[in-house]
């Protein structure tokens, strides 16, 4: 995934999740991308408090005021990074070395951190992200395709290259 917005949306959605399972907030989904207008990180930077009451207020989406004002912060931090990088998708691909990292684990051993996750986690909070623990980014990199766990003989393995 190269799409700035899109890489957007997975980082908010992803710090969401954290505690509850990924279900819950695939189920409302829909409902983030209307709350969070489509994701332009644009809009979202410019929430005030009055706009986070709202969203608290809001049944669509986990209504955990920590988690909404974080989405709020990281959204200023993601038009900071897209400035000093040019992108937000330049800046993430570099913990991977421009490339896929396809990882050699076996069956049903998937670690859930990484030297890459660590420092990525680091950074992005050193950046003034917040809900980016290592755990989270490790999630977020397996689901924008930063790096591949699927076992070789799943489908996606393959895809993902």
């Amino acid at each position: 995934m190269h799409d700035d917005r899109r890489l957007f949306e997975f980082l908010i959605l992803e710090g969401a999740q954290a505690g509850l399972s990924w279900s819950t907030i695939l189920n409302k989904r829909d409902n983030y991308r209307r709350a969070f207008h489509n994701f332009d990180p644009a809009r979202v930077a410019r929430y005030d408090r009055r706009k986070v009451n709202t969203l608290l207020s809001d049944p669509g989406i986990v209504r955990n005021r920590l988690k909404i004002t974080s989405a709020v912060q990281n959204a200023k931090a993601f038009l900071r990074v897209q400035q000093e990088f040019g992108s937000f998708d330049r800046y993430i691909w570099q913990f991977v070395g421009g490339k896929t990292k396809v990882n050699p684990w076996k069956v049903r051993k998937v670690p859930a951190t990484s030297a890459e996750s660590d420092a990525m986690s680091k950074d992005l909070k050193r950046r003034g992200f917040n809900f980016v623990g290592s755990t989270i980014c490790y999630a977020f990199m397996q689901a924008v395709g930063l790096v591949n766990d699927h076992a070789p003989d799943c489908f996606r393995y393959s895809q993902l290259g």
